[in-house]
């Protein structure tokens, strides 16, 4: 099962190389990693997405929360109430004659044209991984020469109700 896991650390030199070297040194893989300042610039938010059972994932959040720089570690996926999203930039030198179709698919999903010259476009496209997934496969027709992508980022929600468990985890997430 994948697992989104947002880690808050001191941001300080070194601290991503130890959360990394914890990922590969017991055979962990990470699919995605994000890491960036929060609204407090001594704490950054390191999200990344791995695949494992429960046992294996809750073997490598005991691992981070030993980790001296680590302040919390959230699996956003247990809280399934969460924004994940995900940005990819893709590069398209179509056909000159597809190109109003390529423009039409772009405005279809919410796209952005962020780049155009006279062999083509980049494109900028935000959504779920399905999103990203699916605007890919259209685009392989067309001349699809090049992608870069964020992987996923993740927010919990608020909750409205205001239950304990969710106080709970939003002071947890707040940094």
């Amino acid at each position: 099962m994948k697992h989104i896991i947002s880690v808050l650390v001191e941001n300080e030199f070194g601290v991503l190389s130890r959360v990394v070297g914890l990922f590969s040194g017991r055979g962990f893989n990470i699919e995605s990693l994000n890491v960036a300042v929060t609204k407090d610039p001594k704490i950054s938010r390191i999200t990344l997405v791995t695949k494992g059972d429960e046992l294996i994932v809750e073997q490598i959040k005991k691992q981070l929360n030993k980790l001296i720089n680590v302040i919390r570690v959230i699996d956003m996926t247990e809280i399934k109430d969460f924004v994940g999203r995900e940005l990819a930039l893709i590069r398209l030198h179509p056909n000159v004659t597809k190109r109003s179709e390529v423009i039409n698919l772009v405005n279809i999903f919410r796209g952005k044209i962020v780049s155009v010259n006279k062999n083509g476009f980049i494109i900028e496209i935000t959504g779920d991984e399905d999103k990203i997934e699916a605007f890919i496969e259209l685009m392989m027709p067309y001349g699809l020469t090049e992608i870069a992508r964020t992987g996923i980022l993740a927010m919990a929600r608020e909750n409205k109700k205001g239950g304990k468990k969710w106080k709970f985890i939003m002071s947890m997430m707040q940094i």
